[in-house]
């Protein structure tokens, strides 16, 4: 999609401070960060929020590449949490299906 922030990412239009990238996801520090690792996973395609997102195994590599990226940065034993947004009242503001891996603090619950 030729206005979606993160294609645009993901096209190398803007080059977001990446932390992961393979063939199908790009992971990158988010730019107003609400812990001290938060890190953003999106996959590659353009899907716009989780009711969008028709493949599992595509699904399963976000999760995967999160743990990963936790384990990689030395927050997998201490903790980390990932977080799903859909649609505005989720708490969603881009809409292109992206994993919020946040570390480094306590996360309490609720979450908000």
């Amino acid at each position: 999609m030729s206005d979606c922030l993160f294609c645009k990412m993901v096209a190398g239009e803007i080059k977001p401070d990446v932390v992961y990238e393979d063939d199908k996801v790009l992971a990158f520090r988010d730019l107003h960060p609400q812990a001290p690792l938060h890190v953003l996973v999106i996959p590659k395609r353009h899907i716009a929020n989780l009711n969008d997102l028709d493949d599992a195994e595509l699904g399963g590599h976000l999760l995967q590449t999160a743990a990963k990226i936790a384990k990689e940065l030395g927050y997998a034993d201490s903790g980390y949490r990932t977080v799903l947004n859909c649609n505005a009242d989720g708490g969603q503001t881009v809409f292109h299906l992206h994993l919020h891996l946040l570390a480094g603090r306590a996360m309490h619950w609720p979450p908000g």
